[in-house]
């Protein structure tokens, strides 16, 4: 039986938790997560970085192409409205992926709170987290870096726009001040940002976490892209597409044959992107720093006063 989405032109460039979560129970396969579509992984040498070009992460090699992946291996959990596509190419002739997989987990939320552990990203029910996971592929390289492509429908010709977000709270992602962010500004607005970290172990700490870098969004023909029914049935058969390039780690600090681990999350959501307020920690440290020179203050004026007081009655009346 062939099922053909319902066509809902005009929908914003990202789906509901609720709706999206049935979408992929429908459409099994992750080639259109959440309105997007992860094109290509890429691989790079980065041995000889420094004989590539100025930004490249490395030497590239033949990319991985999603859509001649197979996602036989999908585990959905209906509790917590999360599902994980586990795939590897249907033809890998180096056997590269024998021992290996690429996955992508995707959660939805039914309130706002907070990831439980690194990055420590802010959710709200109108949110959807995306995990992308690889783990156990053979590296082609002494030192491969690995990235991404993503290519994003827009409802008219803008690429969304991509904005870093500052901050000096990071009691819940210590050292990592930054947060970035696509926004897309098609009514009613959706976005997606992560931090700039990725972690090459299944331990999410410090000692595992490395760099990830992004790419400003750019127009591609949409000729180039696979055809997707999810994505022609919401935003219609001439729907412009954008794309960006995620890279995780850089040649000096990163060595994915080390582990054969890699994994990244974000957050995709419609409206305005949640805001991180002031941390406790944070709150008591601004009240101490800015109440000290308060409590000097006051502190000083009292001791003059006492001392003024203690001055004047050491000397005894004549009469």
């Amino acid at each position: 039986m062939h099922w053909e989405p319902p066509r809902a032109p005009g929908v914003s460039a990202l789906c509901s938790p609720l709706l999206l979560f049935q979408c992929l129970l429908l459409l099994r396969a992750p080639a259109s997560l959440l309105g997007d579509q992860t094109r290509r992984l890429f691989e790079f040498d980065s041995t000889n970085s420094s004989e590539v070009k100025e930004q490249s992460p490395g030497k590239p090699y033949p990319p991985y192409l999603l859509a001649d992946f197979s996602w036989d291996d999908i585990t959905l959990d209906l509790t917590t409205l999360s599902a994980t596509f586990q795939g590897h190419p249907s033809k890998d002739p180096l056997g590269t992926f024998t021992n290996g997989s690429l996955a992508f987990k995707v959660s939805a939320f039914s309130g706002s709170g907070r990831q439980a552990h690194l990055p420590g990203l802010l959710h709200t029910a109108d949110t959807t987290q995306l995990e992308l996971v690889l783990d156990g592929a053979a590296p082609r390289g002494n030192h491969s870096l690995f990235g991404l492509e993503v290519a994003t429908p827009v409802l008219d010709s803008e690429c969304p726009q991509l904005k870093e977000q500052e901050s000096i709270d990071d009691e819940y992602c210590p050292s990592i001040f930054q947060l970035e962010q696509l926004l897309w500004h098609s009514s009613p607005g959706s976005f997606l940002q992560w931090r700039p970290i990725a972690f090459s172990q299944k331990q999410l700490n410090w000692k595992t976490a490395l760099s990830c870098s992004v790419s400003p969004p750019g127009p591609t023909l949409t000729t180039l892209l696979p055809q997707s029914p999810i994505v022609r049935a919401f935003f219609g058969p001439s729907v412009n597409f954008c794309t960006f390039n995620l890279t995780f780690g850089n040649s000096s600090n990163f060595a994915y044959e080390d582990h054969r681990y890699l994994s990244w999350s974000a957050l995709l959501g419609i409206g305005i992107p949640p805001v991180d307020s002031f941390s406790p920690m944070i709150l008591g440290i601004m009240v101490v720093v800015l109440g000290a020179p308060g409590l000097l203050l006051v502190g000083g004026g009292l001791s003059l006063l006492l001392y003024r007081h203690r001055r004047y009655s050491e000397y005894e009346p004549i009469n």
